[in-house]
C-alpha cells in the first residue's frame, strides 16, 4: 500500500485493529509516523469522551428515574451595552456533540457550527432576553433571573428539574446550582453556546445600526474602542445607564 494511501486510510475515526497490526510491521519511516499520528488523535479523542460522558453524571441523576433535566445558562451580564440573554435546553440520553462545552473555552466559529446541531439533537430549547432597560430597572442579577424563568418557559417540552449555572430560576421546579455549572454538565454547556450566539447575533445586529461602537467586536463589553465612542457619542438607546461609566455620561448627548 502506497504512503498516500494508508494517509487516507488513517483520517477514518476508526481503523480496524488487524490493519492497524499490519502497518506496524511496515517499516517505512513515513509509515511509522503517520501510524503515531493516529495513535495520538485516538488517545485524544478517548479523552475527550471520557470527559463529556464525565459532564453527564448529573444528567444521569434524573435520566435514571426516567426525568427529563434542562440546563439554564445566561451570558451579558458584565456589558455596558444590550440585553441579558438565557438559554434552557433539554438534551436527549443519546446526544453525541462531543465538542459542546464550557461557551467560553469554544472559539466564536466552533460554537457557530455547533449552535445549529444542539437545537437539531435537543428535545427542547428555549431562550430568555431582557433588555437594557429592564437591567436598568431591576438590576442585573434580578434581570437574570427573570431572562433564565422565560427560557425555562419557553420549551415545548417541561422538564422535571434544572441544572443551573450558579443561579436560582424563580420557576416551580427542582434545581441544582452548579458553581462554574457550565464546565461541569453538558446540558448547561449548550445552554451557555445557545445563549451566546444569540446574543452575539442581537449584537451583531445593533452594530449595524450604531456602527460607531463596534458592538460586533466588543459584544458591548467596555473595550477601549467602546469607551472611546462613548466618550465621543454619548450612550445610545441600548446602552446601560446603570452601569458605571454610562451612568456618568447620561447628560452627555445621545447617540442617533
Amino acid at each position: 500500500m502506497k504512503i498516500n494511501e494508508i494517509k487516507d486510510l488513517l483520517k477514518a475515526d476508526s481503523v480496524a485493529q488487524d490493519t492497524l497490526a499490519e502497518l506496524a510491521k511496515d517499516d517505512r519511516k513515513g509509515v511509522q509516523k503517520l501510524l503515531a499520528s493516529y495513535q495520538r488523535r485516538q488517545e485524544k479523542l478517548a479523552k475527550q469522551k471520557e470527559e463529556f460522558l464525565a459532564r453527564f453524571s448529573y444528567e444521569q441523576d434524573f435520566w435514571a428515574k426516567g426525568q427529563l433535566v434542562a440546563g439554564v445558562d445566561e451570558v451579558g451580564r458584565g456589558p455596558l451595552a444590550g440585553p441579558v440573554v438565557a438559554a434552557a435546553v433539554v438534551l436527549p440520553e443519546d446526544f453525541s456533540l462531543l465538542e459542546v462545552n464550557d461557551s467560553k473555552k469554544l472559539s466564536p466559529q466552533k460554537r457557530l457550527a455547533l449552535y445549529p446541531k444542539i437545537l437539531e439533537q435537543a428535545i427542547a430549547v428555549g431562550v430568555g432576553v431582557m433588555d437594557n432597560k429592564v437591567i436598568d430597572q431591576i438590576n442585573i442579577y434580578e434581570a437574570d433571573r427573570q431572562a433564565m424563568k422565560q427560557a425555562v418557559e419557553a420549551l415545548s417540552t417541561r422538564p422535571d428539574a434544572l441544572l443551573v449555572d450558579a443561579m436560582n430560576v424563580p420557576v416551580d421546579l427542582p434545581q441544582v446550582e452548579l458553581i462554574k455549572g457550565d464546565a461541569k454538565s453538558n446540558s448547561i454547556a449548550a445552554a451557555s453556546i445557545v445563549a451566546k450566539v444569540f446574543r452575539d447575533s442581537l449584537m451583531d445586529d445593533y452594530a449595524r445600526l450604531y456602527p460607531d461602537y463596534a458592538f460586533d467586536h466588543n459584544a458591548g463589553y467596555g473595550t477601549k474602542d467602546h469607551l472611546e465612542a462613548l466618550r465621543k457619542y454619548g450612550p445610545t438607546p441600548i446602552h446601560r445607564l446603570t452601569f458605571s461609566p454610562v451612568s456618568e455620561m447620561v447628560g452627555l448627548k445621545k447617540a442617533d
